[in-house]
């Protein structure tokens, strides 16, 4: 299911100290929790994962950590990075199970961008990713809209988003009143959005 796999060996010595020693050997502290199993130290290779995370399918699929022969299917939950240094200081991995929804975040792409701002319109993104809980089967690489179907002037909201089956958007759920704006059309500067026209003429 998974085309992104990591080797990973269990971590013994825990600590800041330990985790410096880590970095400096080119590797990087990381947990796995989760699934209602022990939450375990890892130490991965820091160049294997440094060109893996290049790839944005890194932050939304489900990956495969290879830990002392035994694999074990898991999704990124946080990943935090050095202030200036192409370097990753730690990872958070959290199990999945295929009988268990996962609570996540994925990007949304816009597409034909080019297409909606060859009059002067400007697109303003008000979203880049979608907060959502799904299956693991069901869990999208990325969520697509497209920008050339927006009229000028319109906003598109959580609602009005097509996501995938089984897929579930967590503001939605909360109620209508968490219908968050997700991109706009705008009209060029001075002219006016359809709308607009439209009761100027009436």
């Amino acid at each position: 299911m998974s085309q992104y796999v990591l080797d990973a060996e269990v971590r013994v010595e825990l600590g800041t100290g330990a985790s410096r020693r880590l970095r400096r050997a080119e590797k990087v502290p990381a947990i796995l929790y989760g699934a209602g199993k022990e939450v375990v130290s890892l130490t991965l290779d820091h160049n294997k994962v440094i060109h893996m995370q290049e790839d944005e399918g890194f932050y939304t699929h489900i990956l495969t950590l290879n830990i002392g022969g035994e694999s074990v299917e898991a999704i990124v939950k946080d990943i935090q990075r050095h202030p200036y240094k192409p370097k990753i200081t730690h990872l958070d991995f959290q199990r999945v199970d295929a009988s268990q929804k996962i609570h996540t975040k994925v990007p949304v792409h816009f597409i034909n961008e080019e297409a909606a701002t060859k009059g002067g319109n400007t697109v303003a993104h008000h979203v880049t990713e979608i907060e959502i809980t799904c299956l693991p089967a069901q869990l999208p690489e990325f969520v697509e809209v497209d920008v050339a179907a927006i009229a000028v002037g319109a906003t598109v909201h959580l609602s009005d988003v097509a996501l995938p089956a089984g897929v579930v958007s967590v503001e939605l759920a909360k109620g209508a009143d968490h219908d968050q704006a997700v991109v706009t059309l705008n009209a060029p500067k001075g002219a006016a959005s359809e709308e607009e026209a439209e009761e100027a003429a009436e």
